[in-house]
């Protein structure tokens, strides 16, 4: 399959030998865990830049992977300086990044005006012209953007389409069938050969392309597709369902198969999946970039899913993975911008509406994003992806009456038949139960889980502790705890319950060895850091303690425990009480797993 041959690219061969792209808003930056960039700079705050200050604000939203922010400096930078290269290339590869094509087009005219051999210029202005359908001037472009096997290919593709476009098929799948490389080459090529031969009314060896590329590697979805397409016009309905099945099987539910599988059942003959060399050029560069996405190759990734939604601004799948890049660069306010582009139409839009409420979540607009969850689920009640999205987004945000009964909403809605997968809604509820004072449906729910997944280290974990956390059930709780260790020894937060659970039952000596190996573990966790100092007190470590308890302090722990931990760095723990610390809450919240 695809997926098996791109495993043999390496990082190094996708971004090296393929194709340059120097200063990319986010190439070989940390990784953020927030979208932290500064707000996009203001006229007033580029006027007020010198060079330098520009330069050195473009260099930092770069660094913050804010493609916009950096585009905008280095454009004020360059207009100051308009002779320096270097900032007119980071300008327009900022540009790039940011989807701003008008304007990266403009920078790359001025580039080869400099640089005629600058291949990522070339690359741009190729599709500039494709758009325009300046079919002969794109092929002499695209054709000097060649370098290396992903490249080749793309520009190979790029260059067949716009031949198309000028009214030469035959030229055109003749040069894309002469185009030599690896092994997953032959099922590009036989896709778009057969999408020009289809469009160019040839749908007999279109049919023989599409089956080819089918047979080569049938989990591919344009590849599926767009033989299933062929099949409902050309044999029967029954046919190009079998093929929407198939891939049913190996991705359930996608809603473009669910989508063909409607239309086919129902005898409708579909249409192409494109119908001009403009949709034929983006789908080439979606299919690559969005292959490069899975691979490691974001930042070429990006140049081509932007290049491909310059083509075609609406194309769900290309809006889809530019989203997801942005989601894997920890970047949720740019992802928030391309799931609201996605059209009412499109079959994709309830899959968008979910993750853009993930990112609203995750962007801390929390209320925005349950208004749109709430929405769906009005709409689908039954749609236990959307009922999930909403609960999580409640626990996590310590809702926990109502995600108790969102989750409940997503169990009523499962199928008789209780799936071993459905073992995390019952731990979700349960959390939820436990957290708004309901402990004995709580257990009923932690029970029910693990009846599911009898070894499930999470449902162990919180189960245990909360059996040894209220003085219940101890040696059972003890052996769940271990046995979560057993399988998770580096989750500090399950290290941390078998330490705490040492502490509950008066075994400090065994509490200090794990709660250390906890902190190892989560050092940044407050309330690891102050079961320890609980500890190290009542072995008499009592300097250690107040510093341990100072530390949890400075992490920002959760509000009514700051007062508890403030006490106890003042008094310590009195002598009448082995605890007066409180549980961890963060882990009972779900998010050590």
């Amino acid at each position: 399959m695809l997926s098996t041959r791109m495993n043999r690219w390496t990082i190094a061969a996708i971004t090296v030998a393929s194709l340059a792209v120097p200063g990319v808003a986010w190439a070989q930056t940390p990784e953020h865990t927030a979208d932290n960039a500064a707000q996009f700079p203001t006229k007033s705050d580029l006027k007020s830049l010198t060079t330098a200050g520009s330069y050195l604000a473009a260099r930092h939203a770069s660094v913050e992977r804010d493609a916009a922010s950096a585009a905008a400096f280095y454009r004020s930078a360059l207009r100051t300086d308009p002779k320096n290269n270097e900032l007119l290339d980071r300008a327009f590869i900022s540009s790039l990044a940011d989807g701003d094509i008008d304007e990266a087009v403009k920078l790359a005219d001025r580039i080869l005006t400099m640089d005629k051999a600058n291949r990522v210029a070339r690359l741009v202005v190729g599709v500039r012209d494709l758009k325009q359908k300046k079919y002969a001037a794109a092929q002499l472009n695209i054709n000097q953007s060649i370098r290396g096997p992903i490249t080749d290919l793309v520009a190979t593709l790029l260059s067949g389409w716009a031949s198309y476009g000028a009214g030469d098929a035959k030229t055109a799948v003749a040069n894309i069938d002469k185009l030599t490389g690896p092994e997953w080459y032959p099922i590009f090529k036989d896709l778009h050969t057969g999408m020009i031969l289809e469009i160019s009314g040839k749908d007999k060896d279109a049919g023989t392309r599409f089956e080819r590329a089918y047979k080569l590697d049938d989990s591919m979805l344009r590849v599926s597709d767009a033989y299933a397409r062929w099949l409902s016009r050309n044999k029967d309905g029954a046919a190009a369902a079998g093929i929407y099945e198939a891939f049913d099987k190996k991705l359930p539910r996608h809603p473009l198969v669910q989508e063909g599988l409607r239309e086919t059942r129902a005898g409708k003959k579909m249409s192409a999946l494109v119908d001009s060399a403009q949709a034929g050029a983006a789908e080439a560069l979606y299919g690559i970039g969005a292959t490069l996405t899975r691979r490691g190759g974001e930042d070429l990734a990006l140049v081509y899913l932007q290049l491909a939604l310059y083509l075609q601004p609406n194309h769900p799948l290309a809006l889809l993975s530019l989203a997801d890049l942005y989601e894997s660069v920890k970047k949720p306010q740019m992802a928030i911008k391309v799931y609201e582009r996605m059209p009412a139409s499109s079959p994709l839009k309830r899959n968008a509406q979910i993750q853009l409420a993930t990112n609203l979540d995750a962007a801390d607009r929390s209320e925005e994003a349950i208004k749109i969850l709430k929405a769906v689920i009005a709409e689908a009640p039954k749609d236990i992806e959307a009922v999930m999205a909403l609960g999580n987004i409640e626990r996590g945000r310590k809702k926990f009456s109502d995600c108790a009964n969102t989750y409940t909403l997503a169990i009523d809605a499962m199928p008789g038949v209780t799936d071993k997968n459905t073992w995390v809604t019952y731990y979700y509820r349960g959390i939820c139960l436990e957290r708004s004072k309901q402990w004995s449906k709580a257990e009923v729910d932690m029970r029910k889980a693990l009846e599911l997944q009898p070894e499930q280290p999470h449902v162990l974990n919180y189960l245990g502790y909360s059996w040894i956390d209220q003085g219940i059930n101890l040696d059972e709780g003890m052996k769940m705890i271990r046995r979560a260790v057993d399988q998770r020894p580096d989750d500090g937060y399950i290290v941390d319950s078998l330490g705490w659970a040492f502490y509950r039952i008066g075994n400090f000596e065994d509490a200090v060895k794990h709660l250390e190996r906890a902190i190892d573990l989560k050092p940044e966790d407050p309330t690891i850091n102050d079961h320890l100092g609980d500890a190290y007190w009542r072995v008499g470590r009592t300097l250690e303690a107040k510093f341990q308890w100072a530390h949890a302090r400075d992490l920002k722990p959760e509000a009514e425990e700051l007062p508890k931990i403030e006490a106890k760095i003042a008094n310590g723990l009195p002598e009448d009480t082995s605890s007066a610390a409180s549980a961890d809450k963060k882990k009972e919240d779900g998010r050590g797993g």
